[in-house]
């Protein structure tokens, strides 16, 4: 996963963390990637301070002063932000979506090209397609939409 900090054309700074570059590039096309704060889609990749660390430096012991520092921690949402909120209906939708639909793994693009053309029967897919095949998908005007995973789906 790759961690972008971006902005707003209203100024608005936030993260977004995509499986790569072109993941980030297909979904700014397609417009899934929103500003949080005021819902716009015209957002921008900002610069990124790398964390870089050599093999000789020890890692602050947690609690340190040296750990309070401008090292990267790690960081989560709050319970009852809207954010999280915001996040336990995504996963609630894709669970729901999921558990009527039939999966049909790598041959997402091939069945949803059929099934949109008629020639196969109108039902409910998910699947997986590389960054290529989406954009080919969108290009024919097939309605796919992007699926976050789930952390069950890591086990």
């Amino acid at each position: 996963m790759i961690r972008y900090d971006l902005r707003c054309v209203d100024g608005h700074r936030f993260d977004g963390w995509f499986r790569s570059s072109d993941d980030f590039d297909t979904q700014k096309r397609s417009g899934f990637v929103i500003c949080p704060h005021c819902q716009t889609s015209s957002v921008e990749k900002i610069l990124m301070a790398p964390a870089v660390r050599t093999s000789g430096e020890k890692r602050p012991v947690e609690g340190s002063e040296e750990s309070s520092s401008s090292q990267p921690q790690s960081v989560g949402l709050v319970p009852d932000s809207p954010q999280a909120e915001a996040m336990r209906k995504m996963a609630e939708m894709v669970r729901q979506m999921k558990a009527k639909a039939t999966n049909v793994g790598d041959r997402f693009a091939e069945e949803a090209r059929r099934i949109h053309f008629g020639e196969a029967e109108q039902t409910e897919i998910y699947g997986s397609a590389n960054a290529e095949d989406v954009q080919s998908l969108l290009d024919d005007g097939v309605p796919v939409l992007p699926l976050p995973d789930l952390p069950e789906d890591q086990n």
